[in-house]
């Protein structure tokens, strides 16, 4: 017991260790978020002007006035903004203007338009200019039904033969909640090969983490906690029935340790987001990794108990080096999913970039879980042959959890799915950390049923595989020892009887000679 002690207290002091470690390599090497740097950009042609995305965030209302970070301030703020254009494009004379317009998305069709219901443009054409409707050259505007001064633009001229143009810093401050898209807009087919350098700052009222990204910090409070609860309940048992644990169980504690390890590591992330709005390379590559480790071992777990392991076969034989080779490969596809998606600036990932990384990664889960099911159907038909009627309900138990989890995940990823693709402008962006969150939800849950059905305990070497069972069934053991227990008990009842009989026998004889001795 006291080295089961020990085990446990060594084991947190290397994982205090390694946050220490984690937290201050984290200062060496960040990358930015939700400030966005801008690096000699180009512009793409779109329609009848140029354009560069400069980024789409959710932003709260601002709800005071202060100057700290969390001062209840929004804003988006400009800083060394700095365009550049070819000498060939200096030689004309007078001003060529570059727009810088900000909208919400609920504003999008107050920019541009179309004369007789054709093309839409962005910027105003020679027949919107007859109407009356805009001045030739400038963005095509409508106020907002909300707000006259909205959406923002705001002008950065090239004047005479200049190469490059400047914006002063400013800052666009933010009175009402909702999807901000920025963009920088050319309209002169001169400027076609400019380029942009330059940052902005996007800020909440609660610092500097995106509005769609903010709950999951509270979030991942709650499921630290969570595991922490279980955490405590698993180790007390672990150490209490110390000798009695299986290897089995040492998989699960290993699960656990990392699942809480995780959740701590994406609180620190965000929280450093929040306060600087920069992610570090280190840090958030540490939790992505964390997280990956998780699930390869959390997958390899389910399917080793599908398999029996431990319980119906003392190893996987054969089977190891396959199951070896899946993990692997499932977590190199889940690393660089999750290290594309997370580390680096928050909208800096094309859908298309995403998509072939997100296909491999479904593939494997979806090999994954036909053979978890085809391998817990072979070790239910193996235990009904057995007539192991404890370890056959435990695992009826599991199967009924796993298909009810397989389920659930199933309908999550339609609704997912239908999420994304009746909001493509990201419009209930409030609600969308949900989607997040689910999986992580029911992946707890799952691993609460196995703590509860492999839980450490006085009798959890009944479980574990013995070929001295061989194939009679627990029912029969019982029964068995029921009946010789019967027995025993009858055969020393009868003797006593037997005894007892013998007595009173030899107490009668001598009464019965007592008299005739009298008599005579």
């Amino acid at each position: 017991m006291d080295s089961a002690f020990a085990r446990g207290r060594s084991r947190s002091v290397c994982f205090a260790a390694s946050l220490v470690y984690i937290l201050l390599s984290s200062i060496a090497v960040t990358t930015f978020a939700s400030i966005h740097i801008y690096d000699h950009e180009p512009f793409q042609e779109l329609g009848n002007a140029y354009l560069l995305a400069g980024g789409s965030e959710a932003i709260v209302a601002a709800a005071s006035q202060g100057s700290s970070i969390h001062d209840g301030r929004s804003y988006i703020r400009f800083e060394n903004i700095t365009f550049r254009r070819p000498k060939a494009a200096a030689k004309a004379r007078g001003s060529v203007p570059v727009h810088i317009i900000i909208f919400e998305a609920a504003d999008r069709n107050d920019i541009g338009g179309s004369a007789y219901g054709g093309q839409r443009a962005i910027c105003c054409t020679p027949d919107l200019a007859k109407m009356g409707v805009c001045k030739q050259g400038e963005i095509i505007r409508r106020p907002s039904a909300t707000d006259i001064n909205w959406p923002v633009v705001l002008d950065v001229q090239f004047k005479g033969k200049s190469v490059i143009s400047s914006l002063n810093s400013q800052k666009v401050s933010i009175k009402k909640t909702g999807m901000y898209n920025l963009f920088f807009v050319a309209c002169d087919p001169k400027l076609k090969d400019m380029v942009m350098s330059g940052k902005t700052i996007w800020k909440n009222p609660d610092g500097y983490l995106p509005g769609r990204m903010a709950p999951l910090k509270k979030f991942y409070v709650f499921m630290a906690l969570a595991y922490v609860c279980l955490s405590i309940i698993w180790f007390f048992q672990y150490v209490r029935f110390w000798d009695d644990v299986l290897q089995l169980q040492h998989c699960i504690t290993a699960v656990i340790a990392l699942g809480l390890f995780e959740m701590i590591l994406w609180y620190f992330e965000y929280v450093n987001f929040n306060n600087t709005g920069m992610r570090p390379i280190v840090l958030t590559t540490w939790v992505v990794t964390v997280g990956a480790i998780r699930k390869t071992l959390s997958r390899l777990l389910i399917l080793s108990v599908s398999m029996g392991y431990g319980v119906v076969r003392p190893t996987l034989g054969g089977l190891t080096s396959k199951v070896l080779l899946l993990g692997i490969t499932y977590f190199l596809a889940s690393e660089l999913l999750n290290i594309t998606e997370y580390v680096g600036t928050i909208n800096d990932v094309s859908g298309r970039a995403r998509l072939l990384l997100v296909i491999p990664d479904a593939f494997l889960d979806a090999f994954l879980i036909l053979w978890i099911f085809t391998s817990l159907s072979k070790t239910l038909e193996q235990l009904q042959a057995k007539r192991s009627s404890v370890k056959l309900d435990i695992y009826r138990k599991f199967s009924n959890a796993l298909a009810v989890t397989v389920i659930s995940s199933v309908a999550w990823i339609g609704f997912e799915v239908y999420f994304k693709a009746t909001d493509p402008f990201n419009e209930r962006w409030q609600s969308a950390w949900i989607i997040t969150a689910f999986w992580d939800v029911i992946t707890f849950a799952l691993l609460c049923v196995i703590c509860y059905l492999w839980g450490p305990s006085q009798s959890s070497q009944r479980y574990a595989y013995s070929e001295k069972v061989g194939e009679d069934s627990d029912d029969e053991e019982a029964q068995s020892l029921t009946k010789e227990k019967q027995e025993g008990q009858s055969e020393i009842s009868l003797a006593r009887q037997e005894k007892n009989v013998g007595t009173d026998g030899s107490f009668d004889q001598e009464d019965e000679s007592e008299e005739e001795d009298k008599r005579e």
